[in-house]
């Protein structure tokens, strides 16, 4: 395996007008946030409904380890989707490939809320309800490193961690929204309502989310980088292949500054909602509440940390953001075990903001680490596995919660791991990164 050497620098792309950067970036942050949205959907969804109403012959544990488990299959179908949109972002352009990713993930979301359950069509829907997910997960593979190239390379040099930084608050605002929506329709509707037919809205609701970020994306020009490299013939003619034959050890540092990220948001997020409703005895509600304070307050403390990374660099930043996380992983799971609902707020805005670090920053330091004749491919592949692990955290944590009779400090034990994985990748890419206009 070869080192991985920053690339021979070539004249910086001109930045376009901050006018046309700004709506770029709402482009691809609306885009982010339709992906978080429907990702959270399907992970609350599942967690709190999904598993008796599709799997109820499993019984209530093996039901819910089914509704898991389908989280976890979204992932695993990603890299396959990241290989096919990386190839068309480098190829076709960032832009056209975005439309047709977005329009996947929107119309397959909105589907499973017309899916019929167990007691109406027997395992048909459930077999649907993993189809549809896996078509979610394909679309997936290829759509955060677009939006994230479509704003840092429209930026500029000077600006680029902080528009790679942008896009990231599509996580917390998807959160936010599915949160917000299931706890106003759990207060309008009633649990029985809402676990009877009040969940297929959220699902549903996707699909004018789609038709913004559709026009949204028509509206704007392909990124300066792309352009040039078409203008020069400088694009690779296989993107893939050339990832790994040029950058193979960048790779493995993306999938390990990832991994923190991606991950603690499925522990964070998913499998925290099980664990607080079925062993910390939490009301839903709370659970959602929680959340949602901590998803508020990152949608102040990514662009503080996008700031922070133009100035400081992005490794440093997820590097840092991933040592906080990793001090912090087993006081606070230790003081969450009291089950009060001030010390679950305290817990999710804890255990949110140094892992919000580590995100905020993720998107400079990916695009840091390649090229752009190849940097979709590479960035979505490197992603794509990171979150393949990072699909199965609620599963595993799960598992081994079962294993330990719950013990308080099991969920401790996968944050800190991740958190150990992406602080050592991290400061490796410290000294292997370039600026994202090199070619």
């Amino acid at each position: 395996m070869t080192a991985v050497a920053p690339p021979a620098p070539s004249a910086p792309v001109p930045a376009p007008p901050t006018r046309v950067a700004r709506r770029v970036l709402w482009a691809s942050l609306v885009g982010t946030s339709l992906e978080s949205y429907d990702f959270y959907v399907f992970s609350y969804t599942s967690a709190l409904f999904l598993g008796p109403l599709f799997y109820a012959p499993l019984g209530p544990v093996g039901a819910t380890l089914a509704a898991l488990l389908n989280i976890g299959v979204g992932f695993v179908i990603r890299p396959v989707g990241a290989i096919v949109f990386g190839h068309l972002g480098d190829r076709i352009g960032r832009r056209r490939t975005l439309i047709v990713t977005i329009t996947i993930m929107g119309a397959a979301t909105g589907l499973i809320g017309l899916l019929p359950t167990y007691a109406v069509a027997g395992w048909v829907g459930g077999v649907l309800l993993t189809v549809l997910r896996l078509i979610q997960g394909f679309s997936l593979g290829g759509e955060w490193a677009g939006a994230v190239l479509l704003a840092s390379e429209h930026a500029g040099q000077k600006r680029h961690a902080f528009y790679a930084a942008v896009p990231q608050l599509g996580s917390p605002v998807g959160s936010i929204v599915s949160a917000l929506l299931l706890i106003l329709f759990g207060a309008g509707l009633g649990p029985e309502s809402l676990g009877g037919w009040g969940w297929r809205i959220p699902f549903l609701v996707a699909i004018p989310f789609l038709l913004v970020s559709l026009y949204l994306r028509w509206s704007i020009d392909e990124t300066p980088v792309f352009r040039r490299l078409e203008e020069t013939a400088e694009r690779s003619r296989a993107p893939f292949l050339d990832t790994f034959r040029r950058r193979p050890l960048a790779v493995l540092l993306g999938v390990g500054v990832a991994l923190l990220g991606i991950g603690s948001y499925s522990l964070m997020n998913t499998y925290t909602v099980t664990y607080g409703t079925q062993h910390l005895h939490f009301d839903g509600n709370q659970l959602f509440v929680a959340t949602t304070i901590g998803g508020l307050l990152q949608l102040v403390t990514i662009p503080l940390f996008g700031v922070l990374a133009n100035r400081i660099g992005s490794a440093k930043v997820v590097a840092w953001g991933a040592v906080g996380t990793l001090v912090v992983a087993f006081p606070m799971y230790f003081l969450l075990q009291y089950a009060t609902f001030p010390i679950l707020v305290g817990t999710m805005i804890i255990g949110g903001i140094l892992p919000t670090a580590s995100w905020a920053a993720l998107g400079g330091l990916m695009g840091d680490l390649f090229p752009g004749r190849f940097r979709y491919s590479a960035m979505s592949f490197a992603y794509s596995i990171a979150a393949v692990v990072s699909g199965f955290v609620p599963f595993l944590t799960d598992g081994l919660g079962a294993a330990t009779g719950f013990a308080w400090w099991h969920p401790g034990v996968v944050l800190a791991v991740m958190s150990a994985i992406t602080a050592v990748a991290a400061f490796a890419s410290v000294r292997r990164s370039s600026p994202v206009e090199t070619l």
